[in-house]
């Protein structure tokens, strides 16, 4: 009898693999693709700008600051791959105003086509205690990281449904999966950002537009370097306990996982157990994705209580340690 359910329980997870791939999305090929990318003149995106381009992609960037975009688009042109190849520049916030947005979108559209790929990386990180960070500073990080991310989406997804062809891109973070000590304003912010893109997914996945949600662990970028000189000490600490990444490694992970029309792409194993963790009710890609999750639940909860543990631990000691000096402040 047992040997009788093993062999079925065999023969499933081969048919599921047979038919995965029958479901999939197609790829979408990047050469001669019009991909924009906000947030592209430093970090991620322009790494991730830069992996399209030697893939034969044609380039938006998309940021605020004139000067960092021009040297971007140099370090980009590097890697072109044939001389029609063009990376077009465009200054402007995508957080203030929709109808700008709209504007600079529909004037890249007339000189480089319909946008087949569009990488929403504008972000911002911002973090502290609770009770310490201005009101203001959830209002500017759900501006940026969300509403950011919202009105470049909204300007491309109608071409792209009528054209049965198109990728969004949403990079979150894993600070959009769980939520840690002094990210009360980020963590929220890119939590949202799931909320969006699993609905959305919804909406599009009928028109064969497909939207992949990233969540990088902590990347080697300027961001993150600014990020770090007012980060909480129990937020810096817990940000230790993993590795930091290269920009280069997450965005090829990026955009191979957005050809392909994953919903997920994450870094790594801690990555892995996290996306796993927190599937909930998002879209699969595959039958098999969805397996994988199923099998590897239980371990991956026993797993995380101890990191929790972990991370509780380390607020309990920063905690202590500040009531020790405080008392050893008064008694000098």
């Amino acid at each position: 009898m047992l040997l009788l359910a093993a062999a079925f329980l065999v023969a499933f997870v081969l048919l599921l693999y047979m038919v995965s791939p029958l479901i999939s999305p197609k790829p979408l090929a990047l050469p001669g693709a019009h991909v924009v990318v906000t947030g592209g003149s430093s970090g991620i995106g322009k790494c991730i700008a830069i992996e399209c381009y030697k893939q034969g992609a044609f380039i938006t960037l998309v940021a605020r600051n004139e000067d960092r975009l021009l040297q971007a688009k140099k370090e980009i042109e590097k890697h072109s791959i044939n001389d029609k190849q063009v990376v077009l520049c465009i200054s402007v916030d995508v957080s203030q105003d929709y109808n700008q947005v709209e504007n600079v979108i529909k004037q890249a559209q007339e000189k480089l086509g319909p946008v087949d790929m569009l990488v929403n990386c504008a972000g911002l990180s911002l973090s502290g205690k609770f009770e310490d960070l201005e009101v203001s500073t959830f209002e500017k990080l759900m501006s940026v990281n969300y509403l950011g991310s919202v009105y470049p989406s909204r300007a491309v997804i109608t071409t792209m449904k009528e054209r049965r062809v198109g990728r969004i891109v949403f990079v979150s973070s894993q600070a959009g999966q769980l939520g840690l000590f002094g990210f009360t304003a980020y963590s929220s912010s890119k939590f949202a950002i799931r909320g969006l893109a699993e609905a959305l997914q919804m909406e599009v996945k009928p028109y064969n537009v497909y939207v992949t949600v990233a969540y990088p662990p902590d990347t080697d970028t300027p961001g993150f370097a600014e990020e770090n000189k007012t980060k909480p000490l129990e937020t810096r600490l817990i940000s230790e306990t993993t590795s930091v990444c290269k920009p280069e490694q997450v965005a090829k992970q990026i955009v191979k996982d957005a050809i392909q029309g994953n919903f997920n792409s994450s870094i790594g194993s801690d990555g892995y157990m996290l996306s796993a963790l927190t599937c909930g009710m998002a879209p699969v890609t595959s039958i098999t994705e969805g397996l994988q999750q199923v099998v590897t639940m239980g371990l991956f909860r026993t797993i995380a209580l101890f990191y929790l543990g972990s991370f509780d631990s380390i607020i309990r000691r920063c905690m202590m340690q500040r009531a020790k000096s405080a008392i050893a402040e008064k008694t000098d």
